[in-house]
């Protein structure tokens, strides 16, 4: 195919999948937005109110930046995983593969598709925090390439999940036993510095710990992890799935019968 081609083709699969969330904003859109709010008065203010300082900040200055990256993470997987497996359990996918159009850009379609939806209710949610409190950006490149990395990153894990589910029950289970609870543990509500020394070795395993922690150091200048670890950590893992999520479509997993 032709450069133009090509472009058409990402294009036309990017757009397709920003209408798709768009269109019905009251479902993908709202929730979230709702969701945080919650976060915000309860977390934020009746329970930050006792709590205090942590990390040399408000609490819910703390908090701000992991909410925002958890918004992020959990809409672009949500976006990806719904869009691909609904076309493949349609069958409409199969037109799309047997196209001349490349995996590659199929996939990259998708994970901007889902970044999209990732991105924008992350801005909606930093739009919220303002409300409840005051935010200034110490490092501002790092937000910008920690919160993009991530988006990607997870976009990309829904796409594989879409890619392995054989029903619609299955694109729930890795978002609701997996993805959920290392959220949580993942330094979103606290710093990993008031757990134990065992117990900190032990979250240093879960990879949305960097995440987290490389966004609160773009925006508040704190972090309990190198920030560059960080960073090179979300590299590594795009890397991989990236070409697990290729080689899965190469031999049609969960596609092809």
């Amino acid at each position: 195919m032709t450069p133009l081609a090509l472009w058409t083709a990402f294009q036309t699969i990017v757009l397709r999948e920003i209408r798709r969330f768009t269109r019905i904003w009251p479902q993908t859109l709202l929730p979230p937005a709702v969701t945080m709010t919650l976060y915000f008065i309860i977390f934020g203010n009746l329970i930050g109110s006792r709590i205090g300082n942590m990390g040399g900040f408000d609490y819910m200055q703390f908090i701000v930046p992991g909410l925002i990256m958890m918004a992020v993470i959990t809409n672009s997987y949500a976006n990806v995983v719904s869009s691909f497996f609904s076309m493949k359990f349609q069958r409409s996918i199969e037109e799309l593969l047997v196209s001349p159009v490349p995996n590659w850009t199929i996939l990259a379609g998708y994970v901007v598709g889902g970044m999209s939806r990732g991105l924008i209710i992350g801005l909606i949610v930093t739009l919220l925090s303002l409300a409840f409190t005051q935010l200034a950006i110490h490092n501002l490149p790092m937000v910008i390439i920690t919160v993009f990395l991530t988006s990607a990153l997870f976009s990309l894990g829904g796409f594989i999940n879409a890619m392995l589910a054989t029903k619609f029950d299955d694109i729930s289970i890795v978002p609701t036993f997996v993805l959920t609870p290392l959220t949580y543990l993942g330094g979103v509500f606290y710093s990993i510095e008031l757990l134990p020394t065992f117990w900190q070795n032990v979250s240093l395993a879960n990879p949305i710990l960097y995440m987290v922690n490389g966004f609160r150091y773009g925006i508040l200048g704190v972090s309990d992890v190198n920030p560059f670890v960080s960073l090179g950590m979300i590299l590594v893992f795009i890397v991989l799935l990236s070409v697990i999520a290729l080689r899965m479509l190469a031999r049609g997993k969960g596609i092809r019968h």
